[in-house]
């Protein structure tokens, strides 16, 4: 079993920065694909970054150039860097793992991903 617990969220006003951070314990093999969703209300959940198990990052276009996805070096603590965060940013943010012993391929639907955080709240206001 993996447990994953987000921290970090919190409102920001636009053009403002929150790191976001996800601690993985349990049985997460350190070359697992992670990566960070958001769900605004009325949205589908969409990924926003992932990082693979040789360290490839993936963003969606809106967040290229502000958000920087980063694991530790122990590869138990997953970030995101937001920067120049913008309204359109708020949402519930939620750390995701596919627990592979070595997850090289770019995983982006939501049911890829076995396990889940239970989120952290990131509201920016204008």
């Amino acid at each position: 079993q993996v447990q994953l617990v987000e921290s970090g969220g919190g409102s920001v006003q636009a053009g403002g920065s929150l790191r976001l951070s996800c601690a993985a314990s349990g049985s997460i093999y350190t070359k697992a694909c992670m990566a960070w969703f958001r769900q605004a209300p009325g949205k589908e959940r969409e990924r926003v970054a992932g990082i693979n198990g040789d360290g490839r990052e993936r963003y969606v276009d809106s967040v290229k150039g502000r958000f920087t996805i980063s694991k530790d070096s122990a590869k138990t603590t997953l970030y995101l860097q937001m920067n120049t965060l913008k309204p359109d940013d708020s949402g519930m943010y939620y750390c995701a793992a596919k627990n592979l012993i070595w997850c090289r391929a770019d995983y982006t639907r939501p049911s890829d991903y076995s396990y889940w955080g239970q989120g952290t709240q990131v509201t920016v206001s204008s």
